[in-house]
C-alpha cells in the first residue's frame, strides 16, 4: 500500500526511521523476508527498504499472509485512525464488528443489519480498512486474546471465551496459525503479569500523545452519580451491568506511559472484551491529536485553544441510554442540580448490588425506567414523561444506539422532549461521534462570534464548516474556554 492517511512512501520510510510515537497504531510495517508485522515504534533493527510493506492496518497486514511482532507488540498499538473518519458505512460496521456483532452472526447477516448487500460491504472494507470483515474480526479475537494471555492470570480456556472463539480447539489452530507458537508456549515467555486477584483483570488501554488527563478527570467528576460512580485522586471507578449480573471497572492514569489502567472486578470473561471497548471509547483513546490539531491550526479562534491543551479529549459515557438519561435530566438546570437528580432517580430505581456507599447501585435498564414512578424526586411532569417515553423506546428498538448517529438523532427528535441540542449532546458524548455539535448552544455561539452577540445557529454551522469532521473537540474547547473565563 503506497498511500495512508495522506502519507506517501518517502514520509512512512521517515515515521519509520524517527519511531515517533504519534504514529503508532497509524500504519503497520510488513517485513517480506520474515513474515512479521510490526508497530512504527518496533525496538527491532530496521529493515531494509525494499523488504517492507506498509499496511493501513493491522487486519490488511494479517490478511495478507503476515504475523504479529512478539517484540512490539501490535495488539497493544492505540486505535487505528484510519477508520476514523471513513464512511458512514464502514464506521458503523466496525463498531458492530469492535462489539463482538460477528461472534454472534454471519457478515451477510451484519450487511442486513447495515442495509446494504455483503459484497458492497467487502469492497467498502477493501477500500478503507484494507482487510475483509471477517480478517477484521480475526484479527480483533486473536489480539485480545494475545494481551489477555500477556497481561492477565487468566486461564487459557477463559482467554478462548473472552475473545470470542466458541471453542478452545479452534483458538489453538488460530492462534498456531497467526502466531506460529500455542498459546500455552507463548504465556510461558511473557513477562510477569500485573498483580491482581483471582476475581480481577488489569489490563493497558493505549492512546496516542499527548493525552489531557486531568481534563477528562474533572469533567466526569463534574457529573458523577454517587452510587454508580466515585472519582477521586486514583481515578475513575463505577458500576455496570453485564449478561449475567455485573461488575466494577475503575480507570486510572499511568505514569510514565502512554495509556490508561483498566481494572475490572467480577466480570464473566465473556464481557471483557466489550468492557474494554466501551472503556475504550468512554475515555477517547483512539483520537489522534495531530490530525486535529492541523485542522484547527488556520482557525484563529480554535488554533491557540489547541495550542494551549493539545491532549483535549472528548469525555465520554459509559452507555447511550444512561447518558441520554441524564441529558434530560440536565435540561435548562445547573450540572450539579442534574447530578442531584440523577442520585435521586438511581436510589429509587436503580438495583442495589453492594452495601459499599460509593458504588452501591446499577444506573436503571429501559425496561426499569419504563416502569418506575418518578414522581416526588424533584423531577418535572413534562421530563418524566420524556424519560418515559425515551426508555420505552429504547426497550422496544424504536432506538437503536447501535445504528448511525444521524439515524439515532433522528430517532431521539421525534420523541417527546427531545431536541436537536439534546440529541446532539448524546451522539458527541455517548456515541464517540467526533463531528458531534449541538448548534443551538448559546456558549458556541457566544464564544464563536466576533463581538458580543451570540452567532445565530446558521452563522455558527457555518463558522464550523472549517473544523469538520472534528467539531465535537471544537466543542470541548470552547466550553473548557468558557468555563476558564468564569473564573
Amino acid at each position: 500500500m503506497d498511500d495512508i492517511q495522506g502519507l506517501d512512501r518517502t514520509a512512512l520510510d521517515r515515521a519509520r526511521v524517527s519511531r515517533d510515537p504519534r504514529f503508532d497504531g497509524k500504519f503497520f510495517i510488513a517485513v517480506k523476508t520474515t513474515g512479521i508485522y510490526c508497530r512504527p515504534i518496533c525496538p527491532a533493527p530496521s529493515p531494509k527498504g525494499t523488504n517492507i510493506v506498509y499496511y493501513a492496518s493491522a487486519a490488511a497486514a494479517a490478511e495478507a499472509g503476515f504475523r504479529p511482532c512478539l517484540r512490539c507488540r501490535p495488539e497493544a498499538a492505540p486505535g487505528t485512525p484510519a477508520w476514523l473518519g471513513t464512511s458512514a458505512v464502514v464506521r458503523r460496521a466496525l463498531r458492530m464488528i469492535q462489539d463482538g456483532e460477528l461472534d454472534r452472526i454471519s457478515v451477510d447477516a451484519l450487511a442486513d443489519k447495515i442495509g446494504i448487500g455483503s459484497r458492497h460491504l467487502h469492497r467498502l472494507f477493501t477500500q478503507h480498512v484494507g482487510a475483509s470483515p471477517i480478517a477484521v474480526a480475526q484479527t480483533r479475537r486473536l489480539h485480545f486474546a494475545k494481551r489477555l494471555l500477556d497481561e492477565t492470570q487468566l486461564p487459557i480456556t477463559q482467554i478462548a471465551l473472552a475473545a470470542g472463539f466458541g471453542s478452545l480447539r479452534r483458538f489453538n489452530d488460530a492462534f498456531q496459525k497467526t502466531y506460529q507458537r500455542s498459546p500455552r508456549d507463548l504465556r510461558r515467555s511473557r513477562r510477569p503479569a500485573s498483580a491482581a486477584d483471582g476475581n480481577e483483570v488489569i489490563l493497558r488501554l493505549a492512546y496516542r500523545p499527548p493525552y489531557d488527563w486531568q481534563h477528562v478527570r474533572d469533567f466526569l467528576a463534574t457529573r458523577a452519580i454517587p452510587g454508580v460512580e466515585r472519582i477521586n485522586d486514583d481515578g475513575y471507578a463505577r458500576t455496570v451491568a453485564t449478561e449475567n449480573g455485573h461488575a466494577t471497572v475503575a480507570v486510572r492514569a499511568l505514569d510514565g506511559t502512554d495509556a490508561l489502567e483498566l481494572r475490572v472486578s467480577g466480570a464473566a470473561p465473556a464481557a471483557l472484551f466489550q468492557i474494554s471497548s466501551t472503556a475504550r471509547r468512554m475515555f477517547d483513546l483512539a483520537a489522534d491529536p495531530s490530525r486535529i490539531a492541523a485542522t484547527f491550526r488556520g482557525d484563529s479562534l480554535l488554533a491557540p485553544l489547541a495550542k494551549v491543551r493539545p491532549g483535549l479529549r472528548i469525555p465520554g459515557a459509559w452507555d447511550p441510554f444512561e447518558c441520554a438519561v441524564r441529558a434530560v435530566l440536565g435540561q435548562q438546570v445547573s450540572v450539579a442540580a442534574a447530578r442531584t437528580l440523577a442520585a435521586r432517580l438511581v436510589n429509587r430505581v436503580g438495583r442495589r448490588v453492594s452495601d459499599e456507599a460509593e458504588l452501591s447501585h446499577l444506573f436503571p435498564s429501559p425496561a426499569e425506567l419504563a416502569a418506575a414512578n418518578l414522581d416526588g424526586l424533584g423531577i418535572t411532569g413534562a421530563r418524566i414523561k420524556a424519560l418515559h417515553a425515551l426508555s420505552r423506546a429504547v426497550a422496544d428498538g424504536q432506538v437503536d444506539f447501535q445504528h448511525p448517529a444521524e439515524e439515532v438523532i433522528r430517532a431521539l427528535t421525534a420523541l417527546p422532549g427531545f431536541g436537536a441540542w439534546t440529541a446532539q449532546y448524546i451522539a458527541l458524548r455517548a456515541l464517540g461521534e467526533p463531528d458531534g455539535f449541538p448548534t443551538g448552544d448559546l456558549v458556541l455561539r457566544r464564544l464563536a462570534s466576533d463581538d458580543e452577540t451570540p452567532l445565530s445557529i446558521r452563522a455558527l454551522e457555518a463558522r464550523a464548516e472549517h473544523w469538520r469532521p472534528w467539531r465535537g473537540y471544537a466543542v470541548m474547547h470552547l466550553w473548557k474556554a468558557a468555563g476558564e473565563k468564569k473564573r
